[in-house]
């Protein structure tokens, strides 16, 4: 007997500020500190994207550089919501998610810089933050290539008996993957506590979604593996979690996987290497800066509750741009890696040799 979806949110307008959605129970429980917290971290993240762009910029920074400016009621929204057992992994676009889950600026700026300080020891860069103790598994630069990793930790989840859930983060570029398809079709299969989490910010690098995707809607397509699927705009935070709250009880309580599509918008290029004239106009950016700035529209919902003040809004800010410079500085003070740790966590009996039980040689010249 085949599977058929039980529970979809059709898009809508966006909603005005002051809508229901503070309303909603998951926000409404929120206390004055919480939604403070809310705020600052979508605010920590902004200010520390823009200096690492100027570290980019002064060439501080080699390799990649994507950055989540713009995106940041997303990850936050997401990860406010976690849980015990709850797991994230996600692709390039990782820092908003980093920090969204409590890593710490300092490591993550260094991980930048390519220094040994940093949360991978200076080896994976921009694209490969990871936090095995927060329950974040990275930072993935092969497109969807993480989707198959995160339905394996909605499986460890049921195999082991906990009730948890894996959010999978990915672009709208990678939708198309056909690993993401076979995700897809595994965490139906085997009802896996996993939720699909799809930042539709419209360009699949330089090509916009009309051009490289067909059908009706990204998350809809859900539908033909029978899932549960939704829609919310990723400006207005407690959109955000009023939606996910729903699928993440839908994962822990039923074990039922679901595909969640968030509109949102990234502000600078694909890359810092994008030069993003071709594709869209300035007009575009600026409206939506305008409208749906993610920080602005929270500012101002919690100035309307008030929660914040002028004042409060602009210390907050000057805590988030002094972290943001105190991790630089930490960056630039660190060390590099030696030559000698060109060999050190690439193999566990490498690193544990009184633990080794293979013959041969690991490594070669």
């Amino acid at each position: 007997m085949s599977k058929k979806a039980t529970s979809t949110i059709e898009k809508k307008d966006a909603a005005p500020i002051g809508s229901s959605f503070a309303q909603a129970q998951i926000n409404a429980d929120l206390t004055k500190g919480e939604r403070i917290d809310l705020y600052r971290k979508m605010l920590r993240i902004r200010r520390f994207e823009e200096r690492s762009l100027r570290a980019y910029q002064g060439k501080k920074i080699g390799g990649f550089l994507h950055l989540y400016i713009g995106q940041e009621a997303v990850a936050v929204g997401c990860c406010s919501l976690m849980g015990k057992n709850d797991h994230v992994i996600t692709a390039y676009r990782d820092h908003g998610h980093a920090i969204a889950v409590g890593m710490d600026t300092k490591a993550l700026m260094a991980e930048l810089y390519g220094k040994v300080t940093g949360c991978s020891k200076g080896k994976g860069g921009s694209m490969h933050y990871f936090a095995p103790s927060l329950n974040y598994w990275g930072g993935h630069g092969i497109v969807g290539g993480q989707i198959p990793l995160g339905t394996g930790l909605a499986y460890a989840l049921k195999y082991r008996g906990l009730k948890g859930a894996s959010m999978a983060f990915m672009g709208d570029g990678a939708v198309n993957q056909g690993a993401v398809h076979e995700a897809y079709n595994l965490a139906a299969l085997w009802d896996l506590p996993v939720i699909f989490v799809v930042e539709n910010n419209g360009y699949s690098m330089g090509t916009s979604q009309d051009r490289s995707s067909a059908g009706p809607g990204l998350a809809q397509r859900a539908e033909a593996y029978g899932m549960n699927w939704g829609t919310c705009f990723g400006h207005d935070i407690y959109e955000v979690r009023a939606t996910m709250d729903k699928f993440l009880k839908l994962a822990r309580d039923e074990s039922k996987p679901s595909v969640v599509e968030i509109d949102t918008y990234r502000y600078r290029g694909h890359s810092v290497a994008d030069p993003d004239k071709t594709y869209r106009t300035r007009d575009e950016i600026e409206e939506y800066r305008r409208t749906k700035d993610p920080i602005q529209v929270f500012q101002q919902k919690l100035i309307a509750e008030g929660v914040l003040t002028d004042v409060f809004v602009e210390q907050i800010d000057t805590e988030a741009k002094a972290e943001a410079d105190l991790a630089a500085d930490f960056a630039e003070a660190s060390p590099f890696p030696t030559t000698d740790d060109i060999q050190k966590d690439v193999y566990w009996e490498s690193d544990h040799p009184d633990r080794r039980t293979s013959k041969g040689r690991l490594f070669f010249d």
